[in-house]
């Protein structure tokens, strides 16, 4: 009987340990606020946290997090925040003391459900919400999208479309919730290469695609000029 309860707990820690993931600067397909950053995700068979940070960028700035922050899963299914560190829950308010200050805090939900892709974050309130919609919890995906990015970064602008294209060509029926990202990219880098053909058939399949918030993602081309 011993035996087996030692074989049994070991199982049990080792189940624990393989759920345990961490997803460092996770890639995500838009936001709200231009400095705030989610450094951090956090999943294991207790929790689910998010590790996060905002840059002030104005005279006498302030924020808050609202209790309604919501982690919703691709099915629409919102798991709400169970607590928050690091934060004032509005509407009390954290004051900056200088531009360029930063705070640091963390948001925590209930465990991820095993195999998820991917999460929105929402908060809801009555003024100056935040969201991250398509946040990427696949390792492997985040750093394809990273080193498309790096390429873009480095002015290798040709290469790194060939690298967002392989990306979607990949996981076009996956669902993900960066896909729009994706497209976007794609088509703002054919476009900035002089290949209005190509962005133009991008963004008819961007907008055949089905891609998760997809009227989100053709209104941020759209705001930016890009229009076929």
């Amino acid at each position: 009987m011993i035996r087996r309860l030692y074989f049994t707990t070991g199982l049990i820690i080792i189940s624990a340990v393989s759920f345990s993931q961490s997803f460092i600067l996770p890639n995500f397909g838009l936001k709200s606020h231009e400095t705030l950053v989610i450094k951090k995700i956090e999943a294991t068979i207790k929790a689910t946290t998010f590790s996060m940070t905002i840059e002030n960028r104005i005279q006498g700035g302030k924020f808050c997090a609202d209790k309604n922050i919501y982690m919703v899963y691709p099915d629409g299914t919102r798991i709400k925040l169970t607590s928050s560190s690091g934060i004032p829950v509005c509407p009390d308010t954290y004051k900056f003391k200088t531009i360029g200050e930063k705070l640091d805090f963390t948001l925590t939900f209930p465990p991820l459900k095993q195999g998820t892709a991917w999460v929105d974050l929402i908060e809801e309130c009555s003024d100056n919400c935040f969201y991250f919609y398509g946040i990427t919890l696949d390792n492997d995906l985040n750093g394809k999208i990273d080193a498309a990015f790096s390429l873009a970064e480095n002015d290798e602008n040709t290469k790194s479309l060939i690298s967002f294209i392989d990306i979607v060509e990949e996981n076009d029926s996956k669902n993900l919730g960066v896909e729009g990202l994706l497209y976007v990219n794609i088509i703002r880098l054919a476009k900035g290469t002089g290949n209005s053909t190509q962005a133009s058939d991008w963004y008819k399949k961007l907008k055949a695609s089905g891609a998760p918030r997809l009227s989100d993602y053709i209104k941020y081309l759209n705001d930016q000029g890009i229009k076929y």
